[in-house]
Order: C-alpha cells, then sequence, then structure tokens
C-alpha cells in the first residue's frame, strides 16, 4: 500500500507559496502543489482565479462567522471534500459550483456517510441469537 504514496510524483508534495489578496490585505498562503491544483480545477468551475476562490471562500467564512485561525487547514479540508464529494458522486464532472443545491448536496452526504441502516429485528434484541 505504502508504494501507491511513496511513489508518487514528489513534486505533488512540494511546497509553494503565493501571494493573495484576503479582506483587503496581501497575505501569502504556503500549500503542497497538489493541493494547489485541486484549488485550480475548483476555481476553474466557476470561471474564478485561485485567488479570486480564496478571497471568497474567506469572505464566506468571516460572513458565517467561523473561525479561521488556519485558513490553509480549511484550504486543504476544501480540497479534500471537493474530491470526495466528486468521487462518491455527489458533484456533477463539470459545471458551476457556485449554483448547486447545496442543501441537497449537504443532504445525500450525510445520508451516505450514515450508510445501510441495519434491518430491524422484530421481536429480537439487537444481539440476540435466532432460535435453532
Amino acid at each position: 500500500m505504502c508504494r501507491l504514496f511513496i511513489e508518487a510524483d514528489p513534486a505533488l508534495w512540494a511546497c509553494e507559496t503565493r501571494a493573495v489578496r484576503l479582506n483587503g490585505f496581501s497575505t501569502s498562503v504556503r500549500l503542497e502543489a497538489f493541493f494547489w491544483t485541486v484549488l485550480e480545477d475548483i476555481a476553474a468551475r466557476d470561471g474564478l482565479s485561485v485567488g479570486r476562490l480564496l478571497a471568497r471562500l474567506h469572505d464566506e467564512l468571516t460572513h458565517a462567522g467561523a473561525d479561521i485561525e488556519n485558513f490553509t487547514s480549511f484550504l486543504r479540508v476544501c480540497c479534500g471534500r471537493f474530491l470526495d464529494l466528486q468521487a462518491r458522486g455527489l458533484l456533477p464532472d463539470a459545471g458551476a459550483l457556485g449554483g448547486l443545491d447545496v442543501n441537497a448536496i449537504l443532504d445525500a452526504e450525510g445520508r451516505s456517510r450514515l450508510g445501510p441502516q441495519p434491518a430491524k429485528m422484530s421481536g429480537r434484541h439487537r444481539g440476540a441469537r435466532p432460535a435453532a
């Protein structure tokens, strides 16, 4: 299993720092190249530059009253969620993300995380063995 990750192109985990403007201030964000590539894919779906995507995410976090103490960790999680939602078929393969029905996606995500529910056991307690 480890070879799958160890023998990947080392350029994927090379750190890259990019200058961005958040809340009207210039700052820099340092992420691995892999995450920058995913952010580029996310931004492209809505016709945004990566800088504009980051500014929008930061603005929406601020307006939601969320704690943005570690914005780079938030960005890594955004990338992971994007890839996970795609892999599970909860995001369309193309098109703007901004116009999606977020509530429907979150509901479907919650249902899929729960997995199949166990069948109700009629007249027996869980763990009880059926009569032979």
